[in-house]
Order: structure tokens, then C-alpha cells, then sequence
């Protein structure tokens, strides 16, 4: 069986992917904020669906409440496919009362608005597959009551402190960036999130992992056993994911190689140390969520001059910057790279 699964890209909705891997640890995972994000999201996945006709596949949708046209288009294009030969099961676990026009009329859609999403498909993977009971540590299950206890807000309720320190946890784990390397950062997060298991009955145990944050990160992104700042692990770490993905993010201007990201903050620590290691790159260039762009040189191009031309914007020889007030805000990063290209055929 094919496994998708649709969450949220919070505390409830990584906490759910969490136990779904449990049961389908080689599934594929998506996370999504509300409307662009869970629209683009929902076209990726279907065009997936669309090359696996025959397949039995599992289509799971946790802790995101779809707009009634959001469910009317899914329902339809879900119903179009099976009618055409493809087996394909959806199931939406939710409790955001505002889907709750969509449960109404959808079978597919379930609500509960008295428990958090994660306890929802906790009882939905105890009830349908067996051997998910017999996995599932108490501890396992303790951390499924703090998540409750903190996404509907409990604060007397026994494990809502340490529901504070993991929503905090998943929020602030932004080492790797989501866009462009949308699984490693998942993957960090739920690692982040399954070894703060082992504090939830120690004494002030919520005490004792906001104490380890720091150093459960470092440990997760050193690359070597080499010690340093958690800077520049985290750069160490982006530089490797980068140069395993450089041809996808290559440009080029005249006869000069580029590399191009989209989202990274703090671009400066991470753009010169993989220009340093890849030589045959002369500048690099960041751009972000709402059309801020930030390029990186090693003495091989003036970027000054090329974000002036790109973007009316400037700075130094090595680091300038600008602004494309053209630019449509978007999650994709081949719609950016798309833009960027037309741009530098238009000064080229």
C-alpha cells in the first residue's frame, strides 16, 4: 500500500505524522500551513496519486480543517479517480470547528472539537492496526496527552508544562530550512520530538528538556564528532544538504555559475563556507518568501552590480541585496527559480 499523509506544521500536526510512521515508516510526508501551503500541497500529492493507478493507496489528512471548496474540489477529484480505476482511500482527522460545514457533508471528514488532532489519529491507528498497540511505549502515550494537554490548553492538567516545552521544541526548530529540504527538516523534528519522550516522567522533566534543547540539536547536526557553535554546525549541516542538491539549484549569469536557494535566513555564514568548497561557483543567491533577494560572492563577481540589475538593489563587491516588487508570492521553489532565470535573461 501507498501512504500519503497531509498535516499541519505544528506541534499536533508533526506529533500525528509521528505516529503514522509508526505504521508506515516508508510513506510520504507532507506538512502545510492554511491556504497557499495546503492548496500547492494538495496538487503536488494529487499528481503523485495520478501515476500509482491500480495501487491501493492510503491518502491521510491530520489536523488542517479544508475549506468547503478546498473538500468539494478533493472530493471530486478523489471520486474522478476511482470511478477511472485508481483504489484510493481518504480519511481527514480534524478538530478546528471551522471544518465543521465539511465533516457535514464529506464521510471522509471527521471532527472531534474536544480532543487535539494527534489523539484523534492516535485512537484511529489503535483501532485499525493491531500491531500499533504493541509498539507504543506509555511514555509514547504520555507524550500524546501532553500534546492534547497544550494544543487545547489544559493548564491544570498534569502534563501541560511539558506540552509548553515541545510546542516550543517543534516552533523553534528551524535549523534546517522546510522549503528547500522539506523531509531532513521533518525528520529532525520528529527525531527532536521522539527523544524528548524519555524526559516526560523524570522529575520537572519539562524543566530538564528545555535545559537539553540546545544540545540534542548540536547532537543531531553534527556532522563529524567535532564540537562547535550551533551557528555553524547548522551551516556545516545546510552545506552538505546544498551540495547534494546543486544541480537542481544551479543557475547561471553569462558565463558565471550560481548556485540559488529560497527561504534560508542568515544566508551569509552558509553561502560563503559552500562557495568556499565548490570553486566552480562564483555567487550565490538567496531569495525570499515575499521577494527579498540576498547574493554571496567570493571575488569572482561584483554581486553589487548584478542585484542592482536584477532588482534595483546593491551593497558590496561580495554581499548586496535588493527587492523584486514583481514577485508572486509562492511555496515552490521551480516558480522562483522560473523568475530568477527570466530576470537574468532579460540583463543578460
Amino acid at each position: 500500500m501507498y501512504f500519503f499523509h497531509l498535516s499541519h506544521n505544528d506541534l499536533d500536526g508533526y506529533c500525528c505524522q509521528l505516529i503514522s510512521q509508526k505504521i508506515f515508516p516508508n510513506g510520504k510526508y507532507y506538512n502545510a500551513n492554511y491556504g497557499l501551503e495546503v492548496q500547492n500541497n494538495l496538487e503536488i500529492i494529487l499528481d503523485e496519486l495520478k501515476q500509482l493507478k491500480g495501487e491501493d493507496i492510503f491518502f491521510l489528512i491530520s489536523d488542517l480543517n479544508l475549506t468547503i471548496d478546498e473538500s468539494k474540489n478533493l472530493n471530486r477529484e478523489i471520486n474522478h479517480l476511482n470511478n477511472e480505476g485508481w483504489k484510493i482511500k481518504l480519511q481527514l482527522l480534524d478538530h478546528h470547528a471551522t471544518g465543521k460545514k465539511s465533516s457535514d457533508k464529506y464521510q471522509w471528514y471527521y471532527l472531534d472539537t474536544t480532543r487535539c488532532a494527534t489523539k484523534i489519529v492516535f485512537e484511529y491507528f489503535s483501532n485499525n492496526y493491531e500491531q500499533f498497540n504493541q509498539i507504543c511505549s506509555d511514555n509514547f502515550r504520555l507524550l500524546i496527552e501532553a500534546v492534547d494537554d497544550v494544543d487545547i490548553w489544559c493548564e491544570n492538567d498534569e502534563f501541560f508544562e511539558f506540552g509548553k516545552v515541545i510546542m516550543r521544541l517543534i516552533s523553534h526548530s528551524t535549523e534546517i530550512n522546510s522549503t528547500l529540504f522539506p523531509n531532513e527538516n521533518r525528520k529532525y523534528r520528529l527525531k527532536l520530538l521522539e527523544q524528548s519522550i524519555k524526559y516526560i516522567t523524570q522529575e520537572n522533566g519539562h524543566i530538564l528538556l528545555d535545559d537539553n534543547i540546545h544540545f540534542m540539536k548540536k547532537e543531531y547536526l553534527k556532522l563529524t564528532k567535532e564540537n562547535d557553535t550551533i551557528d555553524n554546525l547548522m551551516s556545516l549541516y545546510l552545506v552538505y544538504l546544498l551540495k547534494n542538491k546543486k544541480d537542481e539549484l544551479t543557475i547561471y549569469y553569462k558565463e558565471h555559475k550560481g548556485l540559488l536557494t529560497f527561504t534560508i535566513s542568515n544566508i551569509s555564514i552558509p553561502a560563503n563556507k559552500f562557495l568556499k568548497e565548490n570553486p566552480d561557483y562564483d555567487f550565490f543567491i538567496n531569495v525570499g518568501r515575499r521577494g527579498t533577494i540576498g547574493l554571496r560572492a567570493d571575488g569572482k563577481l561584483d554581486v553589487a552590480q548584478l542585484a542592482s540589475k536584477l532588482a534595483n538593489g546593491g551593497g558590496h563587491p561580495n554581499a548586496s541585496g535588493g527587492f523584486f516588487d514583481d514577485f508572486k508570492e509562492t511555496i515552490k521553489y521551480s516558480e522562483v527559480k522560473k523568475f530568477i532565470e527570466g530576470k537574468i535573461s532579460s540583463i543578460s
